[in-house]
């Protein structure tokens, strides 16, 4: 994390980004906003964790419950978007929670945030490819084809074909990320164009096949009808739908980590931000409610067996064949999200290992002739292809180490909020969305949001809870943070986070 450079004088043009050479800068509005759009990737993550959403709290709770999120989410985005005016660079996050929380405790936090992030980003790299796997493979029960020993977790055979679909996806996802800035400037678009198209089809198309197949459910089942699928006590069961709602906006943050290949990016870096989270949530509502009049019944949706039921549900709704197509549109899609996420990732890393705090980080932190951390890039894919292979041994294993994926980043939202409300409520002067006498009511509720979603992140699922229903997350989530702890302790001052950087970089966010 450069941030030795001269800070613009007066009448300089403030692409204050310029502190920051490294990267190459050729990014506009479009692909910062592609960034966090497609990294959240709306279609997908509603299609993902609709059934979750339906266990916990039936239709009642899953539309409602993304109303508040989409409330409590923007607010977090403009937290977000304030900080990220003042502070547009790579590493985004962890400096944001470094800077928040002041010289004299920003390395604890830095450092803290850092260990969150990466984990978050890298953990959901190889996630998504599993996830992405399982779109291809629910064809084989669409077309009732039979596999040898069953489709069971339990058939090693099973787990060793999920585990080599995924591992093409990752390269596959991980190639992409080798082209330059010119060409990937056409994959955020492109991404952007796939994924409208899939919301189209599924606005258009899915509803005429729904008319003339198994029908719509009524507005009172859409609106009214509740459900507890879970087991938890009602009140519980009810705020369980949050994990449906909250992780279809999760990763916003992305726009920030490309900050410094953005041009102008103290203005663009936070309008991605806002209008991302903005689309997102809007256009996330209108495709649950539609998903909720088009679904079958609770009994027939509850009973389809494919790892993706959605490519079963098209199948229902379409036909055998068309669902192939809708498959085949939902997997670039996703393949594309996942891009997306080693973008963010690899920025991550290549700002972390920017001062060498980390193992080979004179290779990590280099960049091409042409701006780029592709070193960056191959520790990712290397780390989430290892990652992958523990779906050999055990599923439950795989599950286990992603499912903290998202709770990190949920906490980095929180305690963000917290340290601006507490530590430095009046900084940051030079941001171009200063929320002015919004800021502290924004701080409070963002923290309080973030923190019951996290909450419901690390709770079990399913009740009564035993070794198999037990969420491993909140134990990743402790050995992360003690891991950051300890980095901390141990990293000498002088390493990492420096104190006249932080302090350099708080004079610069200061500057009006």
């Amino acid at each position: 994390m450069s941030l030795d450079s001269k800070i613009p004088e007066e009448g300089e043009i403030l692409d204050a980004d310029q502190r920051q050479l490294q990267l190459h800068r050729s990014w506009h509005l479009i692909e910062s906003f592609a960034a966090s759009f497609c990294a959240l990737n709306f279609i997908g993550g509603v299609r993902s964790a609709f059934f979750l959403g339906l266990l916990a709290g039936g239709p009642a709770a899953i539309w409602s419950s993304y109303l508040i999120t989409v409330v409590f989410m923007m607010m977090t985005a403009a937290v977000l978007a304030e900080i990220c005016s003042a502070l547009p660079l790579s590493g985004s996050i962890y400096i944001w929670a470094a800077e928040s929380a002041g010289p004299k405790y920003a390395r604890f936090f830095g450092f803290i945030v850092a260990w969150w992030s990466c984990t978050a980003w890298m953990t959901f790299t190889a996630s998504n490819c599993q996830a992405t796997a399982n779109y291809i493979v629910s064809q084989l029960a669409v077309w009732e084809i039979d596999f040898p020993g069953g489709t069971s977790d339990d058939n090693v055979k099973w787990r060793a074909l999920i585990w080599a679909i995924s591992e093409a996806l990752l390269l596959v996802s991980a190639m992409i990320n080798y082209l330059p800035p010119r060409l990937y400037s056409g994959i955020f678009k492109f991404a952007v164009v796939l994924i409208m198209l899939d919301f189209l089809l599924c606005l258009i198309w899915l509803p005429i096949g729904v008319s003339r197949t198994y029908g719509f459910r009524t507005a009172k089942e859409v609106f009214t009808m509740t459900y507890n699928g879970t087991g938890a006590p009602a009140g519980w069961n009810w705020i369980l739908s949050f994990l449906f709602t909250a992780g279809t906006m999760t990763g916003f943050d992305a726009s920030g980590h490309i900050a410094e290949e953005t041009k102008n990016a103290s203005v663009v870096a936070g309008k991605g931000i806002l209008t991302s989270a903005l689309a997102t949530g809007v256009l996330g509502f209108i495709t649950t409610i539609l998903f909720l009049f088009c679904s079958p019944d609770l009994d027939t949706l509850f009973a389809l067996e494919a790892p993706q039921p959605f490519v079963q549900l098209y199948a229902l709704a379409l036909g055998k064949g068309p669902s192939i197509f809708m498959t085949i549109i939902a997997v670039i899609g996703l393949i594309l999200n996942t891009s997306v996420a080693i973008v963010a990732a690899s920025r991550l890393v290549f700002a972390v290992a920017r001062d060498g705090v980390l193992p080979m980080s004179g290779w990590i932190g280099k960049v091409t002739a042409d701006g780029q951390p592709k070193n960056a890039v191959t520790v990712l894919y290397i780390f989430s292809a290892l990652m992958l292979c523990t779906i050999l041994p055990s599923a439950v294993a795989f599950t286990s180490l992603v499912s903290a994926a998202g709770v990190p980043t949920i906490a980095a939202y929180g305690l963000i909020a917290l340290l601006r409300y507490t530590m430095t409520p009046d900084r940051f002067q030079s941001s171009h969305f200063l929320l002015g006498r919004f800021a502290k009511p924004f701080y409070v509720c963002a923290f309080l949001f973030n923190g019951l979603i996290f909450a419901v992140m690390i709770s079990p699922f399913f009740f009564p809870v035993d070794a198999e229903s037990f969420n491993f997350a909140c134990v990743i989530f402790g050995a992360v943070t003690i891991f950051g702890v300890l980095t901390w302790y141990f990293t000498p001052p002088e390493k990492w986070l420096r104190r006249e950087q932080v302090l350099q970089a708080l004079q610069s966010a200061d500057e009006e």
